[in-house]
């Protein structure tokens, strides 16, 4: 009932406005058949795939439009009106075209115009070999986000999401595939704006299997505002999709293979013509990753030191491919709507050794056991997406309405064998263990949302809005062992766990100037329901409970290109469906991840004081942040008695952290681009609700440059280094990791580019920590991929390779805030 009345009101508010539009009066026009070809200028060989656009005089509305044929000939039809047209090329000048239709000749029955051969010169600036196209640059900076522009980035070309993020100021992507932003996990991930299938249902693997050439650009917004959910304590990360809206046809399509082996395909098409824009993004992928590790174990009790030595190796294979399509109907030049489906599918087979040896006491000459456990697993995702959004503008672009229904239905199955063979050096009989396991997990999500902006006398700005997400997921996990003969569920690991997560939002926002201040404040409420089921022994867990979060922006432009900005905001992190599961993975049967059911989630008090100066060939920000975090959640590592270990989540008292950031981007010669970023912080951790030994003060850092040379013949090559600082931690210590990717781009022709990259160059980006407490001691090494190299082609129509303008100024605008 609830969902009803929730999606008959956001129906409801559509079909008013929409109903302000009223009825256009008068009879349907005649329709006029244009035709006509497009040649080149100098050699008059047709023009396959040029644009012709028809747009009315009277205001310049676009209203058709088409493509040349092979032999450069166009036809399509318009109502009878006044018109005029523009006829377009890549890498000629654009001609406009007199559209003369005579009544005369309407009235004779005659209703087709001939606007003959077109021919278009080629652009002069490109016969000297310069292209004068202005192009954003590889990051844009602004106080209050950081853009990340994608295409310009040589080393994640062929690559991934994942790939993306990792090579975003202030982001780092672990070994694991968690993303964090300036050195905290709590980050909310967003696909153009909204939770989406796309990511995944544990961001990492649906990451994985999103193509780089479908994503347009990447924003970070580290202290958001209350128009944005309040889920992120870090903040948000928001990846925006490409998608086009010009007349005719456009698009562009990549191919990409590399080493170890992986190949894939993608595109990015869009046609649009009159009053409708068709738009898809398709990508299929196929992808091997090696990786492994080790570590080394002490644990020791009254009468003897065990020691115990993991050697680990991990081959996984996969298959994805991803379909993103849609259509814009504009109902008028100012009132639109569309439609669009998404549908993800992702099949992986790994396959997994773990040697374990075993040393009671005089290590390493008392060998006691040795052991072999191999995992054999299957794993298929699909995620399918709908979603319905309707935009209107009013008097101005910035006095706009925007609702969107959206509608995800997730379904994930994992299955595993097991076999695990041991040798005893004192003559024990260790028998073979075969076990199974499997994890069939179903989600299903409602979003509505609904936005409403106007502009108040000629600076202000008011702003009122609502959201309501309902998610509900279903996991059956099963664990079982042969015995004999007969497959037996293990007790403990087997039970069936259902998560339903309702949150019902609305927030206000005002803004306005007064000289050289600008100001906003915000206040959003939100009311979460959350039930944990275990079915199987019946524990029950249901919660509720609202909460209010504030945000303020306050901005001083001290001078044009020079502005400051001290903002607030209070977040919150709700526990994550795996945080809760208490029933995770049995790959490795001595180290095993769980959930606990009981967390609380994390509130956080965001503060910054942010700088921006931009000159003509450099752009710097700066900034202070301070965050103050309670119940915060922290991965635990307990060891048993048996040697076995388990990590699973705790509310820790607090956690405080202080930082400082530091940005910039130089263009100043015209074959060089350099850009940088560092950050460093300190992270206190009170965990002395649980255990004292839980607590740690850490001071640490992490950085990238890059640097982007141009050379002649339109090629380019960048170098980016990599480090991440040692990080202590409650529990131990995570060592520095440093890295460095290369990339090499060269145009081969006006619609082609090739692009060789190689990433982690030296092989170097593992994860090496230790881990120590009351009697034990680890310390382990993983890699999750080796090396990687990848050869990339791309082909453009009807799309310019935008080149690099030089210009600090690029570096984006300054208006602090979201004001």
């Amino acid at each position: 009932m609830k969902k009803t009345i929730l999606l008959f009101g956001f129906l409801l508010v559509c079909f008013l406005v929409n109903g302000q539009r009223g009825n256009r009066p008068g009879g349907q026009r005649p329709q006029i058949n244009i035709t006509g070809s497009i040649i080149d200028s100098e050699i008059g060989s047709p023009l396959e795939f040029a644009t012709i656009s028809i747009y009315q005089l009277k205001d310049s509305a676009l209203v058709s439009g088409g493509l040349t044929d092979m032999d450069g000939l166009f036809s399509f039809q318009i109502p009878a009106g006044r018109y005029y047209g523009v006829a377009e090329f890549i890498g000629y000048e654009s001609k406009p075209v007199e559209i003369v239709i005579d009544r005369d000749q309407l009235r004779s029955g005659n209703r087709t115009v001939d606007l003959g051969q077109i021919a278009l010169s080629a652009d002069a600036v490109q016969l000297e070999g310069v292209e004068v196209v202005a192009e954003r640059s590889e990051s844009v900076m602004a106080l209050d986000k950081r853009v990340f522009n994608v295409g310009q980035d040589l080393a994640n070309r062929g690559g991934t999401a994942e790939d993306i993020l990792d090579n975003v100021p202030s982001v780092t992507v672990d070994i694991d595939g968690g993303v964090s932003l300036r050195g905290s996990a709590g980050v909310r991930i967003l696909i153009n704006g909204r939770p989406s299938g796309l990511a995944g249902a544990d961001n990492a693997n649906g990451l994985r299997s999103i193509p780089s050439n479908m994503i347009e650009r990447v924003e970070v917004i580290t202290n958001p505002g209350a128009r944005y959910e309040a889920e992120g304590m870090a903040g948000i990360i928001n990846i925006i999709l490409k998608k086009e809206d010009r007349s005719g046809f456009n698009g562009s399509f990549d191919v990409n293979t590399g080493y170890p082996a992986q190949a894939g395909v993608s595109a990015n098409i869009n046609y649009r013509k009159g009053n409708i824009n068709w738009f898809a993004n398709m990508g299929v992928r196929y992808r091997e990753n090696v990786g492994g590790g080790s570590s080394y174990l002490e644990t020791q009790n009254d009468q003897s030191i065990f020691y115990q030595e993991i050697d680990q190796d991990r081959d996984r294979t996969g298959l994805s491919n991803s379909i993103r399509a849609g259509v814009d109907y504009f109902l008028s030049e100012k009132e639109n709507i569309t439609g669009a489906f998404l549908y993800r599918r992702s099949d992986e087979d790994n396959f997994a050794t773990i040697n374990y040896a075993d040393y009671r006491d005089n290590y390493p000459n008392n060998l006691i056991t040795e052991t072999l456990r191999t995992d054999d697993e299957k794993e298929d995702e699909s995620n399918l997406e709908y979603s319905v959004t309707y935009a209107k503008e009013f008097s101005s672009r910035n006095h706009r309405l925007e609702a969107t229904v959206q509608y995800r239905d997730d379904i994930e199955s994992e299955g595993s064998d097991f076999l695990e063979t041991a040798r005893s050096l004192i003559g024990e009989n260790i028998p073979n263990i075969v076990q199974q396991s499997a994890n069939d997990e179903g989600e299903k999500n409602w979003l509505f949302q609904l936005d409403f902006v106007k502009p108040i006398n000629e600076d202000g700005r008011f702003e009122v809005g609502g959201r309501s997400s309902i998610r509900m997921i279903n996991n059956d996990y099963r664990v079982e062992q042969l015995n004999d003969g007969v497959f037996e569920s293990l007790p403990g690991l087997t039970n069936n766990f259902n998560y339903d997560e309702d949150i019902h939002a609305i927030y206000t926002i005002y803004g306005n100037k007064l000289g050289r201040f600008s100001y906003q404040g915000g206040l959003r409420y939100e009311y979460s329901l959350v039930l944990t089921e275990l079915i199987t022994t019946g524990e029950v867990n249901d919660r509720s409970y609202s909460n209010l979060f504030p945000s303020t922006f306050l901005n001083y432009e001290l001078n044009e290109g020079n502005s400051l900005q001290i903002s607030y905001s209070r977040r919150i992190r709700r526990p994550r469906f795996w945080d809760l599961n208490p029933f995770f993975t049995f790959s490795d049967s001595r180290n095993t991840f769980s959930g606990n059911p009981n967390l609380d989630p994390e509130l956080t008090n965001s503060y910054e004081l942010n700088h921006i100066k931009i000159w003509d060939k450099l752009t710097v920000t700066s900034g202070l942040f301070y965050r103050h975090t309670t119940d915060a959640i922290q991965r635990i590592l307990e060891f048993n008695s048996d040697g076995t270990t388990n990590r699973i989540p705790e509310n820790l008292a607090t956690r405080k952290d202080y930082g400082a950031e530091l940005t910039f981007a130089y263009s100043g010669l015209p074959w060089l681009r350099l850009d940088g970023n560092i950050n460093a912080f300190r992270t206190q951790v009170d965990g002395g609700n649980i255990d004292g030994s839980l607590s740690a003060d850490d001071y640490t850092w992490f950085g990238r440059l890059t640097s982007r040379f141009t050379f002649w013949n339109k090629s380019d090559l960048q170098l980016r280094f990599n480090y991440r600082a040692p990080v202590d931690t409650p529990q131990g210590v995570r060592k520095a990791i440093a890295s460095l990717d290369v990339g090499f781009s060269k145009d081969l022709n006006s619609n082609t580019s090739m692009t060789l990259s190689v990433r982690d160059l030296f092989n170097s980006r593992k994860r090496r920590s230790e881990t120590f407490g009351e009697g034990f001691y680890r310390e382990s090494e993983f890699q999750w991929r080796a090396r990687t190299f990848n050869l990339a082609f791309n082909y453009r129509i009807n799309q310019k390779k935008k080149r690099q303008r030089s210009g600090g100024r690029d570096g984006g605008d300054f208006e602090g805030g979201e004001f």
